[in-house]
């Protein structure tokens, strides 16, 4: 019997849901620890923001190692160890001694966890669905904005109450309990999920659209993660106080939910390259907003409700996108080269935001710069969509013929 949009695949769904409302909640949680550690270990702010860069470049690009992984392992043995890396990566990093330590345990534990918690379930997701893929794909990633709206804040009033060290000891014991958890209860997917051939590594560079949709993803990803480092310090040069602040950053997270939902459901009805471009317009437009937001909180809260539904719409139809153009065999493998490139953004986008303000002295350049990476990645999304549209029409005129004949 053929498993697929079974209610096995929904639990599979759920056990993904969790990974990522914990791997994201704690990682897009950086910005409340941001100041305390920038002031206790006296660094600046390109310093202090390297470790998120390290962070998200070690999950994006070992995304293709845990990929591969599960494609052959199973998820279990993955998730379960990326939830011992992630918990034991937090708690050496609340005794760290200085900034370096935690370049390695933060940067290596939350990285690698969230590696194994990110490409693989969305992976498996994928694999378990045909028809309510997009939908179900987007119900997934929705723990990506959930944990956000709900670790960041939390995160804050933590640091508040208890310190920031005793806050990442915390994290860590309970990301290491629900990630082992959801791998002993996450089902591998069907056989038939993998009957056709799987592309090699190596031929897929050398597909054109594979490189567009691979650049596509590193431009935007210069700009997404720059709101989740400096967005709740900016706010406080702006005279907002510190629990609001952070707040912003769970704001995106909960107007995130919205765009992976309903982005999740337009997905499967329309064009998703075309919605997908939209997301890319609509991270770029929003930065505009930051960018004129001056002492208002009003307008930091339009920003990121903005700035978080093209986020989330981003999240969910780029696997979409990615299955429509490579199918479904080897999944793990092709999501985890892709996402090398979110990798090297993650890398370079916070650390250049850094830069720039401790260059300039202030935000308005790293600003910028963001709106300009997010509209380069609109425009090299125009040959998928052109690809898209021929193959469809190769596909028609084929169709066709067979009819005829």
């Amino acid at each position: 019997m053929d498993e697929l949009d079974s209610l096995k695949g929904w639990l599979a769904v759920g056990c993904a849901f969790v990974s990522m409302f914990i791997c994201f909640g704690v990682v897009y949680s950086f910005g409340a620890f941001f100041d305390p550690m920038s002031a206790e270990f006296k660094a600046g702010s390109s310093a202090t923001s390297a470790v998120f860069s390290i962070t998200s470049f070690i999950f994006f690009t070992g995304g293709i190692a845990s990929g591969m992984a599960a494609d052959r392992f199973g998820p279990r043995p993955v998730l379960i160890t990326g939830g011992l890396a992630m918990g034991l990566g937090l708690y050496l990093t609340s005794l760290a001694g200085s900034l370096w330590v935690g370049y390695v345990t933060y940067g290596l534990g939350v990285g690698v966890g969230v590696a194994c918690g990110y490409v693989p379930m969305l992976a498996v997701v994928g694999a378990w669905f045909e028809k309510r893929r997009t939908a179900a794909l987007g119900v997934a990633v929705t723990g990506v904005g959930l944990g956000t709206l709900v670790v960041a804040p939390l995160a804050a009033a933590l640091i508040n109450q208890y310190g920031w060290r005793q806050t990442y000891a915390i994290f860590g014991i309970s990301s290491a309990v629900g990630l082992i958890g959801c791998g002993f209860l996450t089902p591998r997917p069907p056989a038939s999920a993998g009957q056709h051939s799987k592309m090699r590594l190596m031929e897929l560079v050398r597909v054109p659209v594979f490189g567009f949709m691979y650049f596509a993803g590193f431009f935007i990803t210069l700009a997404l993660f720059v709101p989740f480092v400096f967005l709740a310090s900016y706010a406080r040069t702006q005279g907002i106080d510190e629990v609001a602040a952070a707040s912003l950053v769970g704001i995106i997270g909960g107007a995130s939910i919205a765009g992976r939902l309903g982005f999740g459901a337009l997905g499967d009805k329309i064009s998703r390259v075309h919605l997908y471009q939209s997301t890319f317009v609509i991270v770029a437009s929003s930065f505009l907003i930051w960018l004129f937001s001056a002492h208002s909180f009003a307008a930091l809260m339009v920003f990121a409700v903005m700035l978080g539904s093209g986020y989330g719409g981003f999240i969910v139809l780029s696997p979409a996108v990615t299955v429509e153009i490579f199918g479904l065999a080897g999944l793990g493998t092709i999501l985890g080269a892709t996402y090398t490139a979110a990798g090297i953004g993650g890398l370079i986008g916070p650390t250049l935001a850094g830069y720039l303000i401790d260059k300039t002295g202030g935000f308005a350049a790293a600003v910028v710069a963001a709106m300009i990476f997010a509209f380069v990645g609109f425009l090299l999304l125009i040959p998928v969509e052109r690809y898209l549209k021929q193959r469809a029409k190769m596909k028609a005129a084929r169709a066709c013929n067979i009819a005829i004949e």
